[in-house]
């Protein structure tokens, strides 16, 4: 029995009831009546896929962001990678990589962690001056990241502040995917609880180690890491519906 068959027989990832289903196609078309005038709107305006679009056959991109902390109100984004994948193939000859110019001064601990200095950034342009072509490369796409709350919550602050309206998408997380993988009722834990962070999932696939911490690197991370997930835990042939949030 195919391994991702086994596991929705097993419970993981059953079909959405309709009301679940998160309609971006109506979402996208309310959005793009109110947003302002600009990429924002054009973003909008293109539209999303149906949500009864296979998985095989959604175009997606795969997004990471590094920022100067985890707080999306106070930290800023630095650097923004991404690349276009299916579910088979990662197209990395159209990565795209951006450093954006912060409006304050890096934190030490900050740079421990993404090494990115100030010094890297003094030449690099503020993200407001390159939101517009990042809307553009994820137009129509749905985008794959490692913990939603951060790459999503980080872009739509930037939006509110640079076009006076939030910036919104359908993602696939596949650290919430490996969790729904992991979970088990209480009763049948023992030990400690499996790791959810990015090295940690890619391990349990024997995919190769990477150097963390650098928006390109970690972006072409989680699309192994989601193709791996497909081929174990989805089902390719599902609507994109059950899986995207």
């Amino acid at each position: 029995m195919p391994l991702c068959r086994e596991a929705q027989l097993n419970g993981f990832f059953k079909k959405k009831p309709p009301a679940e289903i998160q309609d971006w196609q109506s979402l996208f078309a309310e959005w793009a009546e109110e947003a302002p005038e600009g990429a924002l709107k054009r973003y909008y305006q293109a539209g999303m896929i149906p949500s009864n679009t296979k998985l095989e056959d959604t175009p997606l991109l795969a997004l990471d962001l590094e920022t100067t902390g985890l707080d999306s109100e106070k930290d800023e984004i630095i650097s923004l990678g991404l690349i276009p994948l299916s579910s088979k193939i990662i197209r990395c000859k159209g990565a795209q990589y951006w450093m954006a110019k912060p409006e304050h001064s890096l934190h030490a601990e900050s740079v421990t962690i993404h090494e990115i200095t100030d010094t890297e950034l003094e030449q690099a342009p503020p993200l407001k001056a390159i939101l517009d072509e990042i809307l553009e490369a994820m137009t129509k796409q749905v985008a794959v990241v490692h913990c939603v709350s951060i790459e999503r919550q980080f872009l739509l602050k930037a939006a509110i502040k640079i076009y006076g309206y939030p910036l919104y998408f359908p993602v696939l997380d596949t650290m919430g995917i490996e969790h729904q993988v992991l979970h088990k009722p209480w009763w049948q834990r023992f030990g400690k609880q499996p790791s959810l962070r990015l090295d940690a999932c890619r391990q349990r696939y024997r995919l190769p180690r990477y150097k963390a911490h650098h928006a390109l690197t970690d972006a072409l991370s989680s699309a192994e890491l989601l193709q791996a997930q497909i081929a174990y835990h989805l089902d390719p042939s599902a609507d994109i519906s059950d899986y995207w949030v």
